[in-house]
C-alpha cells in the first residue's frame, strides 16, 4: 500500500483517534503521541489492513488499548481523565458561570467512574459512535455496552442533581 492510499484511508477518523486520547490522557501531547503511535501502528500494518472489515474500530481499539498501557505505566501517576470540548455560548453571565460549575461537576464524576465507563461515556456521548461499534472497539457484547452507558448516565445524573441539591430542604 502506497502513502496516498494509507492516508485516504486514515484521513476521516484520524481526528477522532486524536479526540478519544485526549479524552483519556490528560494533556494536548499526550494524545498527540499516542495518535501518532496508533498512526505508526497502523503504517505498520499497511499491507494487512485491507484484511479487516473496519480500520476504524481497529484504530480506535488500539487508541483504547495505547491510552490504556499509558495510564498503567509509571507516567500514570501524572495522568488525569479530563474533558474539555464543552463550550457554553449563552447570552447570560449567570448562565453560563452556572453551566460552566455544572460541567465541571460532570467532569469531576465522569472522572470517578469506573474506567471503561469512561470509555463507554466518551465513545457515545462525545463522539456518537454507535453501540455495535463501541462493543466491537471495547470487544463486549453490544447489550453490555447498552448497560454500562445507562449505569453511567444515572451515576452522573443521580451525583449532579445531589450536588444541585445540595442544601435544599425537600419536605
Amino acid at each position: 500500500m502506497k502513502q496516498q492510499e494509507f492516508l485516504q484511508i486514515i484521513s476521516p477518523f484520524k481526528d477522532k483517534i486524536f479526540r478519544v486520547a485526549k479524552r483519556l490522557l490528560v494533556s494536548i501531547e499526550e494524545a498527540e503521541d499516542a495518535t501518532q503511535e496508533v498512526l505508526v501502528r497502523l503504517w505498520n500494518k499497511n499491507e494487512g489492513l485491507e484484511k479487516y472489515n473496519s480500520v476504524e474500530a481497529l484504530a480506535m481499539t488500539m487508541t483504547k488499548n495505547y491510552c490504556l498501557d499509558q495510564l498503567k505505566s509509571k507516567r500514570a501517576s501524572n495522568l488525569q481523565l479530563v474533558h474539555s470540548n464543552y463550550g457554553d455560548h449563552s447570552p447570560g453571565v449567570d448562565k453560563q458561570i452556572e453551566d460552566t460549575d455544572s460541567w465541571n461537576w460532570v467532569e469531576k464524576i465522569i472522572n470517578d467512574l469506573p474506567e471503561q465507563q469512561k470509555i463507554i461515556v466518551q465513545m457515545r456521548d462525545i463522539e456518537e459512535y454507535e453501540f455495535n461499534e463501541i462493543a466491537t472497539v471495547l470487544d463486549m457484547n453490544e447489550t453490555a455496552v447498552r448497560v454500562a452507558l445507562s449505569r453511567a448516565r444515572k451515576t452522573i445524573r443521580e451525583k449532579l442533581v445531589a450536588k444541585h441539591n445540595y442544601g435544599v430542604k425537600i419536605s
